[in-house]
């Protein structure tokens, strides 16, 4: 399954984790918030939510919180990259 199909599954919880001034300028609609800060704190929620896919302003903080949930057992998280991006996949 590639990204774009991944993020119009209706199984997949996408996963915006900028701080929450950004999401609310803009975000993916149905996505949830959880900010890179919390992510450490929130593992065993987000372990909940997989499959998921991860997205921010440019896709280094959704990478960095694939790379931590990843390490942590987590085996269907996914980086989307930019909000915008993931965004204009959504149909």
């Amino acid at each position: 399954m590639n990204i774009q199909e991944l993020i119009n599954d209706s199984n997949v919880t996408i996963v915006d984790v900028r701080t929450e001034g950004e999401f609310s300028e803009g975000n993916v609609n149905g996505s949830i918030n959880i900010p890179l800060n919390e992510v450490v704190d929130r593992i065993e929620e987000l372990k909940e939510m997989q499959p998921m896919v991860l997205c921010c302003l440019s896709g280094g903080r959704s990478g960095q919180a694939t790379a931590y949930l990843q390490s942590s057992g987590c085996d269907k998280v996914y980086n989307g990259g930019g909000w915008e991006i993931v965004n204009s996949m959504k149909i």
